[in-house]
């Protein structure tokens, strides 16, 4: 989908042209039919005269129209010439016109449809959308959708002020600074890419599978585009643009320059072994680069569901042997790789670390912790996680390490409970011995009904999504909900926490800590050095200089009479860090301060717009407002 493009007289459209191949739809209800004989100049002659005639009808307001259309044979070309699978899409205004058949030698058959395009109508959620407070059953790509238009119907009047400030639009009047707005934010809804491939693969035991995968480009006002690639069955084009979108708007939400995209392959990874899976995957990283969806510049692959370093390391290995081999910053493709392969220190545990981040920062906020009924500080703070992968088990390891107690963990296998507190590392070791945490001694098997909803402050959903709904939400008793998923509470659900006053922090800021040291292991892979690896003698000799300086000063002091020695030796602590900071650190204090300023962010927002703890709608408002900024200032006519 291209930009919108403002006209001269003020207004603004959407050009658009998309082609790609797909079989025509036999149960198609209407066609154009016509005899074409000849090569591509009279089939483009068609094409021409039934795009002209998809316009007219759209500005007549027709949604569809049906037509038997006579092409006059000509025999100026050869007369096999075929072309297959052309979907034609010209916008003006508010109407797409589609058109998708075969073109032979033969006969033509095409379906002629036209589909309102929904555009973001100021002050209003749009009509579809309304029910999804009420209505538990709607996709997961309608829930982020929804969540948009909430946060937008909030900012657009802020932004629709802003325009007047602005040295380029405050000779603006009103009405116009409103239909750009309008416009911006009818683009933000879309996607502005998604790929779909397919194709065959030869499994160990002679039989073959069709693989089909998918890459969406949500967003590319920021270059590169970044975001996960997952392996899941279940997963569709709708989800794979929602959880697009979610990467967009949390990149904005916590300041990392990228544009948000995703990946899925649709398989269960279950069922292949590793060298399937392998042999699958490095197909996959041929397929993007082939139409443009990979590389440093371009598109940052990182780990997501049942993806990890090792699919990460097939993946930057392909890219770099059979096309990245001329390129320095090759290995800059793809983030969450092995240490030995260029990759970043502490990026398993970064999603896990960023939402113990952004809980410490909210535990220790005083105005919020009374408002909530809790105490200051983790202190006698309890708290249960849902999925213990590599999220929640390390949230689990951090928040224990503070002192909070976990009395439960919840897992697809079973769920684990113990009022006592149950020991990380003990469970930690115990399911990387036995690869599961069914039979750990250290608490007994929960009888109860769900035990997310058993007493506790903090809840960790850190598995799937939509897992609390209204009627799930109805019995929570958690003061504070850090979401580790994507999208783990359904916009039903979070109407009713809404009103019952517990507090949420949405995923597209509590789970951003993987998103943010992907950005630092780009870095590191563009600068061609780890942080801190240069600058390590020159720390410690200045370090152990000041100490010299500080024993003199002492000496001279105290030795004025005679001659006195004082040493002064580095303590434990010092000693650690004289050589200044190491990559580990530079990393983890890095995403600490991104937290404590995304949650500072997001709690300015909440107040601005009168929001309370609805800090869901607050995230993605400034979100979107920082987004609008960057388009508004970059122009959208190009």
């Amino acid at each position: 989908m291209l930009p919108p493009h403002r006209r001269n007289d003020g207004t603004s459209t959407y050009p658009q042209a998309i082609r790609f191949g797909r079989r025509l739809d036999p149960r198609a209800p209407r066609y154009i039919f016509g005899n074409v004989v000849g090569g591509n100049e009279t089939i483009f002659n068609f094409v021409r005269q039934l795009a002209v005639r998809l316009i007219r009808n759209a500005f007549d307001g027709k949604e569809e129209t049906t037509t038997k259309t006579p092409i006059v044979p000509d025999d100026r070309g050869p007369r096999n010439t075929c072309i297959y699978g052309i979907y034609m899409c010209i916008v003006d205004g508010n109407v797409v016109g589609r058109y998708n058949g075969n073109f032979t030698s033969g006969r033509v058959a095409a379906r002629s449809r036209f589909v309102s395009r929904r555009f973001a109508e100021l002050g209003k959620i749009p009509e579809e959308l309304r029910n999804v407070p009420e209505d538990d059953s709607r996709t997961f790509s309608d829930m982020v959708q929804f969540n948009f238009h909430k946060a937008r119907v909030v900012v657009e009047e802020n932004l629709i002020e802003s325009l007047q400030y602005h040295k380029r639009d405050r000779r603006m009047d009103i009405n116009e600074r409103k239909e750009k707005v309008r416009h911006i934010m009818s683009y933000l809804e879309k996607c502005d890419s998604m790929l779909e491939v397919n194709f065959a693969a030869r499994r160990l035991d002679g039989t073959y599978d069709i693989i089909k995968g998918y890459r969406a480009m949500h967003k590319c006002h920021r270059i590169p585009v970044a975001g996960g690639l997952r392996y899941s069955a279940a997963i569709d084009r709708d989800t794979v643009f929602a959880l697009a979108s979610l990467i967009t708007f949390k990149c904005a939400c916590v300041g990392v320059p990228f544009g948000g995209a995703i990946g899925a392959i649709c398989i269960n990874p279950k069922k292949y072994n590793e060298n399937e899976l392998e042999w699958i995957t490095r197909r996959y990283t041929i397929e993007l680069y082939k139409k443009g969806y990979l590389g440093p510049e371009l598109g940052v692959i990182s780990p997501d569901m049942y993806t990890s370093e090792t699919e990460m390391s097939w993946i930057s290995d392909t890219y770099i042997k059979l096309f990245g081999y001329k390129d320095i910053n090759a290995k800059g493709c793809v983030a969450g790789k092995p240490l030995n392969q260029d990759g970043i220190r502490g990026r398993e545990s970064a999603t896990g670390r960023g939402i113990f981040n952004i809980l410490n920062e909210l535990v220790f906020d005083s105005d919020t912790m009374k408002s909530l009924g809790l105490k200051v500080g983790w202190k006698d703070k309890t708290f249960i996680v849902q999925g213990f992968g590599k999220v929640g088990m390390h949230a689990m390891r951090f928040l224990t390490k503070m002192g909070a107690k976990c009395i439960g963990v919840c897992e697809s296998s079973t769920t684990l409970v113990n009022p006592l507190g149950i020991n990380f590392m003990d469970l930690r070791n115990y399911k990387l011995k036995k690869g599961t945490i069914v039979g750990f001694p250290g608490a007994e098997p929960y009888k109860g009904k769900n035990m997310i909803c058993e007493p506790c402050d903090i809840l960790l959903p850190c598995a799937t999504e939509k897992l609390i709904n209204k009627d799930v939400a109805k019995d929570i008793q958690a003061k504070i909900i850090a979401e580790g998923a994507y999208g783990p509470i359904t916009p039903a659900g979070d109407k009713v926490l809404l009103s019952r006053d517990i507090l949420v922090l949405p995923d597209i800021v509590a789970g951003a800590g993987g998103l943010i040291i992907s950005y630092y292991e780009w870095l590191k892979n563009l600068n061609h050095v780890g942080f801190g690896q240069l600058t390590k003698k020159y720390e410690r000799d200045c370090n152990y200089l000041l100490l010299q300086s500080v024993q003199e000063s002492l000496e001279k002091y105290f030795g004025q009479e005679k001659k006195v020695t004082i040493p002064i030796p580095p303590s434990e602590i010092f000693k650690a860090r004289i050589y200044g900071a190491t990559e580990k650190i530079v990393v983890e204090q890095g995403l600490q301060w991104t937290m404590q300023e995304a949650f500072k962010e997001l709690r300015e927002t909440a107040k601005e717009f009168n929001l309370g703890t609805d800090f869901r709608t607050a995230a993605y408002a400034c979100s979107i407002k920082k987004i609008f900024e960057t388009i508004n200032e970059a122009g959208i006519n190009f």
